[in-house]
């Protein structure tokens, strides 16, 4: 069964419930895009725009979406490409892709035109519909992917190089496609890195999406009546996965674009949310902004919210233990996975299993999990490769198949690159990471884009980053750089130089010291993390270092 059919369903039995809610603190009592049907509702809410759509409407949107599509040529195994920013618009189209049996391809919004087009081109992407904050960006892709022949636009005041998305749907038919679609049918292709900094593209069948609305509703137990708060952008695998539990049973989410204390507090508040996905950051603005009396708990009506869970990097038990202090009746969890498992959820906690807090947990509803060594081989303990199978693990690296062979096998277990060892009763523990990836709240850095950009500079003569230690986002990007003899540079101008970074992308700490290389040549970030860690977690917790 695809994975659209849970939206028909929800469409006939739940026709005039709540699906989806849109709250905007950014836009404030004005308009952004306009749909003049239905009965979607705008307002001027507490300061922030919000608007609304039922579940009928939703599979009607999804539905206009697909005949759209087709109109243009766009037929089963096809590619198309979403960039847009969190909106209610977002989900309707993405399912009105897969309704056409096209394969949906996500675009993180952080992309800058070149990732654009490296994404673009490896997906094979036949068309893309884009949102406003990216017409730039979009502009000099579509010069450099000729293969992308429909480009749609959602919001007013369309640019000449594409269509008008909402004019166009209004004249296609509400009823849904006759398009024939199975388990094993390509659904979605989601981006990931390695230590290049280039996108992979991961290939899921429809069977991985719903194997993930499964696993998501066995985890935390959503009903019809839970409401779920999401954050995180819905281009990434973690906060889409956990919202297809609502979607499997019918409940309402509610899609925030903010994450102030406030905003978060008051919108569980106001729309009585029961569940909700927080990143470490996230959640530690919360409680500071707690302790700090920034904000008061006696403002809000929080006694619905039941289960707070985290998830896209590790979480440390101290965190825990400060909200459970002063959310003391919340379940907790907290998910492993990756874009490769269809997100969150192949490694879970458990709510049961708070006393745990620190291990990534046991494997997840449907999969199963082992720790091998270097030939592959079970380990029974010490620390090993993490792999875990299931029906949530992707097809493969879309045209990739020697990246595919290397972390995939002819058993189905996908092998992570995240060294874990077990404790005597099961539980999991993440030890390091094979790749060289920082995780900086919830978001992957990778060294060599920032190196090669900071190796450009001509005061530079080596570069190494590495993550260091970080109570607020777990990880942040430090920068070692070796001057070239002769030349003089400063923080300040490395920070400057790094401005035409995108701000996620700029080291947090600069320290002026040799880059370490062994005799091939290969920087030895192992040693620097032993040199550099320690002593920065102790300059942290003696406030040493400001955080900007």
């Amino acid at each position: 069964m695809p994975i659209t059919e849970f939206l028909v369903r929800n469409a006939t039995y739940f026709k005039n419930d709540v699906a989806l809610v849109e709250i905007n603190p950014e836009v404030k009592g004005g308009t952004r895009t306009i749909w003049k049907e239905y009965s979607l509702i705008e307002s001027d809410r507490s300061g922030a725009f919000r608007k609304q759509i039922t579940w009928g409407e939703f599979d009607i949107r999804a539905n206009r979406t697909a005949n759209l599509l087709l109109t243009r040529g766009i037929k089963k195994g096809d590619k198309v490409a979403i960039l847009l920013m969190n909106c209610i618009e977002w989900l309707p189209i993405y399912f009105g892709i897969l309704k056409t049996g096209a394969v949906v391809v996500p675009l993180n919004f952080r992309y800058d035109t070149a990732e654009i087009v490296h994404c673009l081109s490896l997906a094979d992407v036949d068309a893309l519909i884009f949102g406003p904050e990216f017409i730039g960006r979009v502009e000099q892709a579509l010069t450099q992917t000729p293969r992308v022949k429909n480009c749609f636009y959602v919001g007013e005041d369309c640019p000449s190089f594409a269509d008008p998305y909402e004019k166009l749907i209004t004249y296609c038919s509400s009823q849904a496609p006759s398009i024939y679609i199975t388990d094993d049918d390509d659904g979605a292709i989601y981006f990931s890195s390695g230590t290049t900094g280039f996108p992979k593209a991961i290939l899921h069948a429809h069977r991985s999406l719903v194997h993930a609305c499964r696993v998501e509703q066995n985890h935390h137990g959503q009903t019809k009546d839970d409401v779920f708060l999401c954050i995180p952008p819905l281009y990434h695998t973690g906060a889409k996965m956990h919202w297809f539990g609502s979607l499997l049973v019918g409940g309402k989410a509610v899609i925030l674009r903010g994450v102030s204390p406030d905003w978060i507090l008051r919108t569980v508040s106001e729309e009585r949310c029961t569940i909700v996905w927080l990143l470490v950051p996230w959640a530690q603005d919360i409680l500071d902004a707690i302790d700090s009396g920034r904000v008061r708990l006696t403002d809000y009506e929080l006694s619905q919210w039941r289960l707070m869970h985290i998830g896209a990097q590790p979480v440390p038990p101290t965190l825990i233990k400060r909200w459970k202090g002063i959310f003391p009746h919340h379940d907790y969890d907290t998910n492993y996975g990756l874009s490769e498992s269809i997100g969150p959820g192949c490694v879970h906690l458990g709510v049961e299993n708070i006393r745990k807090v620190g291990a990534i947990g046991v494997p997840g509803y449907g999969w199963e999990a082992k720790i091998v060594n270097d030939r592959r081989e079970t380990i029974d303990s010490g620390v090993g490769e993490l792999a875990v199978r299931g029906d949530g693990v992707m097809k493969c690296y879309y045209n990739d198949p020697k990246a595919t062979d290397e972390v995939l096998d002819a058993d189905g277990w996908l092998y992570t690159g995240d060294m874990a060892e077990r404790d005597d009763d099961g539980f999991i523990y993440l030890v390091d990471r094979k790749k060289d990836v920082i995780i900086s709240g919830g978001e992957n850095l990778y060294p060599v884009q920032i190196e090669d950009f900071l190796r450009a500079n001509d005061a530079i003569k080596d570069v190494a980053v590495i993550g260091l230690p970080d109570k607020r986002l777990g990880e942040i990007a430090a920068a070692i750089i070796e001057v070239k003899e002769g030349a003089s540079l400063t923080e300040a101008e490395v920070n400057e130089y790094c401005m035409n970074l995108p701000r996620y992308k700029r080291p947090r700490k600069v320290i002026f010291a040799k880059v370490p290389r062994n005799p091939t040549g290969k920087i030895e970030k192992p040693l620097l993390r032993r040199m550099y860690n320690s002593a920065f977690l102790v300059a942290q917790q003696n406030e040493i270092f400001v955080e900007d």
